[in-house]
């Protein structure tokens, strides 16, 4: 019988600082991110197969948030927490410097019409914040299939000097996302893996406001 587990959401107190994320797990292990969990399916069967890591899921959607939190207390998964808030934000103002070891990025929204590109996740401030939170050899995975928001990720980052591009993350099919089992076979998936090098001096954090 799987132990039970009072919940996996993170309420934050202070919404301006980095969170200390460690004392929210029950064990000391490697913190991975899932940005933008959506319904939870990567992140659970993530979270099942590597209970050594830590997974932090982060979804801006509060039904979302409840539904993974159900089925990861259901599972006894207590090495999953939760938290809701925007993307951007929870990278830039709440994680702590150097404390991820790796970013999960599928599927972000790509904000189609030309009008709402300012709104994409993907740009010179976020790749910052990535870089700034990320561990020396930190690794970021992406996916989307939305081909030119793919080519305009590529173009940000493989331009960036302090990260080495790497092999492309694949899921197992039991890992790949609600998204992209339902773009399967219709649109290409476009991967991209980067490793954060080492010495490449960060960005300070900037100040938050809300």
């Amino acid at each position: 019988m799987q132990p039970q587990i009072a919940s996996t959401r993170i309420v934050p107190t202070d919404w301006l600082n980095p969170l200390p994320l460690a004392p929210f797990f029950s064990r000391p292990q490697p913190i991975e991110v899932d940005l933008g969990c959506g319904k939870g399916r990567f992140l659970l069967e993530r979270a099942r197969t590597h209970p050594d890591v830590n997974f932090l899921g982060i979804d801006r959607m509060l039904r979302r948030i409840r539904k993974i939190d159900n089925r990861a207390r259901r599972h006894g998964l207590d090495n999953i927490r939760l938290l809701r808030i925007e993307g951007y934000y929870a990278v830039a103002y709440l994680m702590p410097t150097a404390s991820i070891r790796t970013y999960y990025i599928f599927f972000p929204d790509p904000w189609p019409k030309k009008r709402h590109h300012t709104n994409r996740i993907f740009n010179p401030r976020f790749i910052d914040a990535l870089h700034r939170t990320l561990q020396p050899g930190g690794i970021v995975h992406i996916a989307t299939d939305h081909q030119e928001y793919f080519q305009e990720i590529c173009g940000i980052l493989r331009g960036d000097n302090r990260f080495t591009e790497i092999e492309p993350f694949q899921p197992t099919p039991e890992e790949r996302t609600d998204f992209e089992l339902w773009y399967e076979g219709k649109s290409p998936i476009g991967r991209l893996s980067l490793q954060k090098k080492d010495g490449a001096p960060s960005t300070q954090l900037p100040n938050a406001t809300i």
